[in-house]
């Protein structure tokens, strides 16, 4: 089982010896970090604090020292990277994240604090959060709070003070592994024991964790300013029935923003109940965990095909999507995470660049004749997007609603809305 500080969770998450290697500091990597220590400030929204030390303990016997930057207590989970500059509170809030520690590679974290406004589900979504410095203020007129603070209010366990950089690397050497952080006097032997022991991210069905229990109607909060696309002023509104796998709010937003009514469901809501309400057009959603684990959602989403409603995937939906159409996926060596990937599209040659989240992808080899390749990462050259020959179904590996990240797919909403008007 996953855990955190909150507790064990349902969350479904090893096993190579390595001597104990200390990699606190980002110049001396086996040397530990001085003790105690303390963060002063005397802006308005900061904190003046002695913190406890913490260990990142990896299931290859490695391990980080450094000082809580969080909830005290223990986490485990997958440890991930995202390379991202900002956007650490949407990555926070990402149900994608469900089951992994968070490592950001940007060298300062939380300067400009946390608002309520940013959050992209009703919690935080990560297990566990790691940073090489944490701001102790935030800096910004929106801020409404600490980034400090909203870990511990939220029983996030965090560590700061390691040398992130020497930690991505191992990760991007040896792949994503799993790992534990602890608060306090720990024992760092018994930590990655722990680690080695916690599930792997493959088989593992984490979107019944993170997928809403009954369906809703999307309504933009109170004051959250939606611009209507001036391509669908003066027409009618379109129907979107969406399956919940781990939804953030921006994809919400944007359909709202499409001119578009959204009604969204749960995970293992039956497709004939969905199509029964006779949406324009079906939505398969971001998510956490393996997707050839959803063996509900991939026979949910082979009806939804074969009822020819117009039918778009982001991420999560994209692998299911792929899956339901007969091809196969797997899981990448380190996954893609942040907000500056290049994907090229094949038809027009047009290069965007987007924000992505993913540790799975499909596999080019198994591809069924009649579904076509439309994206490609122009880091590894793996499957970005894809498209039925004959059917109105496409789907896309990255995240064209952003948050964090470029806008620069925003038109597959567009070409969404297109096909369900073309029906």
């Amino acid at each position: 089982m996953y855990y955190s500080a909150r507790g064990p969770s349902r969350r479904p998450l090893g096993q190579r010896g390595r001597a104990d290697v200390d990699c606190s500091s980002p110049r001396r990597p086996c040397r530990p970090l001085p003790s105690g220590g303390r963060i002063r400030n005397n802006a308005p929204i900061g904190f003046r604090r002695t913190f406890l030390d913490a260990v990142l303990a990896l299931e290859n016997g490695t391990v980080f020292r450094g000082k809580a930057a969080g909830a005290a207590g223990e986490a485990g989970g997958e440890v991930v990277f995202n390379t991202s500059m900002t956007g650490y509170q949407e990555v926070l809030t990402d149900p994608s994240y469900a089951g992994q520690i968070v490592t950001m590679t940007a060298p300062e974290v939380g300067n400009y604090g946390v608002t309520t406004a940013d959050v992209e589900s009703r919690d935080v979504q990560v297990a566990g959060f790691v940073v090489r410095e944490q701001s102790p203020i935030a800096s910004n007129w929106r801020a409404e709070g600490t980034l400090r603070d909203y870990l511990v209010s939220h029983n996030v366990v965090a560590i700061a003070g390691i040398d992130t950089r020497a930690l991505v690397r191992m990760l991007r050497s040896s792949g994503v592994m799993r790992g534990v952080i602890a608060t306090g006097r720990v024992d760092p032997e018994e930590l990655v024991d722990k680690a080695r022991k916690l599930p792997r991210m493959e088989g593992a069905d984490l979107v019944q964790t993170v997928s809403c229990l009954e369906p809703f109607d999307y309504v933009p909060p109170e004051g959250d300013a939606l611009t209507l696309a001036p391509s669908r002023r003066g027409k009618r509104r379109l129907k979107v029935a969406a399956y919940d796998l781990g939804m953030k709010y921006n994809i919400l937003r944007r359909f709202a923003a499409h001119g578009c009514d959204v009604t969204v469901y749960p995970a293992k809501t039956p497709a004939a109940e969905l199509l029964a309400t006779k949406p324009d057009g079906v939505f398969f959603s971001n998510g956490p965990g393996d997707p050839a684990a959803l063996d509900y959602v991939i026979a949910n989403a082979r009806e939804v095909i074969e009822s020819d409603v117009p039918t778009f995937g982001i991420c999560l939906g994209h692998q299911v999507l792929g899956l339901a159409l007969g091809a196969r996926t797997f899981k990448l060596k380190f996954g893609h995470r942040g907000g500056n990937h290049p994907v090229k599209e094949l038809r027009t040659g047009r290069v965007e660049i987007t924000s992505q989240n993913h540790g799975f992808a499909v596999d080019p080899d198994s591809l069924p004749s009649g579904v076509e390749v439309t994206h490609v990462n122009l880091y590894d050259g793996t499957i970005e997007g894809l498209r039925h020959a004959s059917r109105p179904v496409f789907c896309v590996q990255y995240h064209p609603e952003a948050a964090p990240g470029p806008h620069d797919a925003d038109y597959l909403f567009a070409q969404f809305l297109d096909a369900m008007e073309a029906r």
